[in-house]
């Protein structure tokens, strides 16, 4: 009841956001799932074109709604976080850069994590141990 409550304090453009942000995160977790990343970054793309018709939430907005929105959705992880905050960044007028990066674990494994640049500062995705990560060439978002 205190969600639903919360949710209803907001106002419409955080609603509107929230619940766009909610399907988005949902899908791409699917798509990941079900998707050749390659497929799927093309399909982001074609839906990541800005938008002037809506009204242009912040960069803080956007990650709030991320945010938020990964606690609704089971198994929701970086990449999955990023490339949500990346759609939504692009239609509202920003260069995001989604990065990936890797590195070794205690154990000698392989681990990776995702996380969005803009202006050259991490705007989601931030870990304290983030330098230990290799970025791993950029990929540009017009050619997939």
């Amino acid at each position: 009841m205190t969600r639903l409550l919360k949710f209803l304090r907001l106002n419409h453009s955080e609603r509107y956001l929230l619940i766009n942000t909610l399907i988005l995160l949902g899908l791409i977790n699917l798509g990941l799932w079900l998707l050749p990343f390659s497929t799927l970054r093309r399909l982001l793309n074609r839906i990541s074109q800005p938008n002037s018709r809506v009204s242009q939430p912040s960069v803080h907005k956007i990650i709030w709604a991320v945010d938020v929105s990964t606690n609704f959705i089971p198994g929701a992880k970086c990449l999955a976080r990023a490339l949500t905050c990346q759609v939504f960044m692009v239609q509202s007028g920003y260069s995001p850069e989604l990065r990936i990066g890797v590195a070794k674990n205690e154990e000698g494994k392989l681990k990776a994590h995702a996380w969005i640049e803009n202006q050259g500062k991490v705007v989601i995705g931030y870990l304290s141990n983030l330098s230990s990560y290799t970025p791993l060439p950029t990929l540009p978002r017009n050619l997939l």
